[in-house]
């Protein structure tokens, strides 16, 4: 039986990827905001890989201070993008969980300026097709349009592809796949290296 081995995130890109919302589009991207936050760019369909595992999630992100004294929470960097965005950040702001703070909760708009900053980074290092927010923040939908929103001010009409021009709403999505994504990419890696082809 073909064993294959890929961090987590490039499993759920490539379960989005074969079967989910990013299903054919080649540059993609995924990004999991939750306990930690993960990326994963599929190029030919196959993840990003170099000497050192992609870690977007520890990539520098504007943090002004004056709105957001927490000093953040990784033990690396402090202040990097995990560090401010993540679940455990939000615990160690509020002594709870992000599930435990209300959708009208002002740090919500704290998240989506982190987000968006930090995809609008990535939009214009690498330029994704489509990017996939999944997680267990990105549960709360209504981020989404928040999110897309700030993305679309901070690029301020920079970038004019038609993949980002045709909607924002179409370019930055939800896994399709819910929940599923990691584990149906798993499947899709050892069907690729039993030569079996993905449906």
């Amino acid at each position: 039986m073909p064993i294959a081995f890929h961090a987590d995130v490039s499993g759920s890109a490539i379960g989005e990827y074969i079967w989910g919302a990013s299903r054919g589009i080649d540059p993609s991207l995924y990004l999991t905001v939750g306990t930690g936050i993960g990326g994963a760019y599929l190029l030919n369909g196959a993840p990003l890989s170099g000497p050192a595992a992609v870690e977007m999630g520890h990539i520098r992100i504007p943090h002004d201070r004056l709105k957001d004294p927490f000093e953040g929470s990784c033990p690396y960097h402090r202040d990097c993008f995990e560090g401010l965005a993540a679940g455990p950040a939000i615990t160690a702001r509020f002594g709870k969980r992000g599930e435990d703070l209300t959708d009208e909760d002002p740090f919500w708009l704290l998240e989506v300026e982190y987000i968006a900053s930090a995809l609008t980074n990535l939009i214009l290092t690498l330029s994704p097709r489509i990017i996939v927010l999944g997680g267990g923040i990105m549960q709360r939908l209504f981020l989404f349009p928040l999110i897309r929103s700030r993305v679309t001010e901070l690029l301020n009409g920079y970038i004019r592809e038609d993949a980002i021009l045709s909607g924002m709403g179409e370019y930055i999505v939800p896994p399709a796949l819910g929940r599923y994504s990691g584990v149906l990419g798993a499947i899709a890696m050892t069907m690729r290296l039993g030569n079996l082809e993905p449906l």
